[in-house]
């Protein structure tokens, strides 16, 4: 909980622009801090630091910077302050794709099907016509596989036909009839934390501040 309120109390430098030079010191001030801190306060100078870059007009460092939060945050089990991180990414840049990846996969590890629903809906807005629609495809069935959610296999099926994959959508359906698919039937207890599990993994090592899919 120290560590959930140390986060929410971190936010951007109000004081102005920076003297030209003087960001980028304060930047590696952070990122030392953020090594030398246990892993549950890494979040904190990372978040600093992109805010001090997205301040000075790089976007590119502070994206990096925000998804290495969501790495830390993730890996110490801080869901809530990861999902801010994520949608601060989203604001900055409303087509990363791997963030509205993550951000789904997180909607669903909390069982928040509502913002589920438009992160999906806005994942595969984002993906279709791209290179990254067979990674995507992947994950969306991965995560229909993961509920048993009615409206969101739904949604699912009908973002694989968005996506040109109808057998994979054919089979989601299948699922939605049956009340989800074997695994999310046998093991309800054991999705939350394959979601989770699946979060971690698609915003890891997105130093690009998650562009890809």
């Amino acid at each position: 909980m120290a560590a959930f309120l140390r986060w929410f109390r971190s936010k951007p430098d109000d004081s102005g622009p920076k003297a030209p030079g003087k960001w980028e010191q304060e930047v590696l001030e952070l990122e030392a801090e953020a090594q030398r801190a246990p892993r549950a306060f890494q979040a904190t100078p990372l978040n600093r630091a992109g805010d001090l870059c997205l301040r000075a007009g790089d976007r590119p460092r502070a994206l990096s910077y925000y998804g290495r939060a969501i790495d830390t945050l993730l890996e110490d089990g801080q869901r809530e302050a990861a999902r801010g991180v994520a949608n601060k990414i989203i604001r900055v840049h409303p087509e990363a794709v791997r963030t509205l990846c993550t951000l789904t996969w997180l909607d669903l590890a909390a069982r928040h099907m509502a913002t589920a629903l438009l992160h999906l809906r806005d994942y595969v807005a984002a993906v279709k016509g791209s290179r990254h629609e067979r990674l995507a495809g992947n994950q969306v069935l991965e995560m229909a596989r993961s509920v048993t959610h009615d409206e969101f296999l739904h949604a699912a099926a009908d973002a694989m036909d968005q996506l040109g994959f109808t057998s994979e959508a054919g089979l989601i359906r299948e699922w939605g009839a049956a009340g989800g698919s074997p695994e999310a039937r046998a093991q309800p207890g054991a999705m939350a934390e394959r979601c989770l599990q699946q979060a971690m993994g698609s915003n890891a090592g997105r130093g690009n501040g998650g562009t890809g899919a």
